[in-house]
């Protein structure tokens, strides 16, 4: 991988028919396809690359030799502005060889075109609003610390919970969006760990799954790589399995 000093181009992401093969769908679903002017992009050699500029966050898929490269190339050419990169997996260690990379993640960018059978639960699913902010957030912080997204958010669209006997919350997620694209991103399922193995939050992912189908005509997601019980329901849900990648950090000092 050689790094080049060149201005980077704006290159439209879609020339090489990498969103059509499997392993590119972030590519497909994740990047702004109204191809804007001032969008800092990089293609070529089986890998496509694009800057979340406020982020400071490269996206890259395709091979991960090639993506590498185009991940080295953009931290070159915008020295100081890239700070975090996501790519296929293997990109983190074939890019510690020229940069200092910290905290890799895997990840699994998974996704659906049809909608799941329906879950005996999801008549129990409510919508929530703005004034449920304050216990969505409470529910969030005591069952789900790390959780993704908050009440608040911007590019949360829909709220959706399920109650107790008592009133209750007792799961809650979301309808986020893919920053560049606007594509539906489920985010911030949760479960309180005392109700958990009932089903609630298959229900509730069904659920949230049929409203963005419906809606947007799909449904994305990002899931741990670790995450056994995860792994079992998206697949059972039909979410498809076809883009490892890995997120990490460029040390800029």
């Amino acid at each position: 991988m050689q790094a080049t000093t060149l201005v980077p181009r704006t290159a439209d992401l879609f020339d090489q028919g990498l969103e059509l093969q499997a392993g590119s769908a972030l590519l497909r679903f994740g990047a702004a396809r109204q191809r804007p002017a001032h969008r800092i992009s990089w293609s070529g050699d089986g890998a496509a690359a694009w800057l979340d500029e406020p982020r400071g966050h490269v996206w890259s898929v395709g091979d991960a030799t090639a993506a590498a490269g185009l991940v080295l190339r953009a931290a070159h050419q915008l020295p100081g502005r890239v700070t975090e990169f996501t790519g296929p997996r293997g990109t983190d260690t074939l890019l510690g060889r020229h940069l200092p990379v910290t905290d890799p993640v895997s990840w699994i960018f998974r996704w659906t075109l049809e909608e799941p059978p329906v879950h005996r639960a999801e008549e129990r699913v409510v919508i929530l609003g703005e004034a449920h902010h304050d216990e969505l957030l409470a529910f969030l912080t005591e069952h789900s610390p790390a959780h993704s997204t908050g009440p608040g958010s911007s590019a949360v669209s829909l709220w959706a919970g399920i109650r107790g006997a008592d009133g209750r919350l007792v799961a809650c997620g979301a309808l986020s969006s893919l920053r560049d694209s606007g594509a539906p991103l489920m985010a911030s399922v949760a479960t309180d760990a005392a109700q958990r193995g009932q089903g609630l939050g298959a229900a509730l992912t069904s659920w949230l799954t049929r409203y963005a189908i419906r809606h947007h005509g799909f449904c994305t997601l990002w899931q741990l790589t670790d995450n056994a019980p995860a792994e079992r329901l998206y697949t059972r849900l039909g979410y498809r399995n076809e883009d490892p990648c890995v997120s990490a950090r460029i040390a800029t000092d």
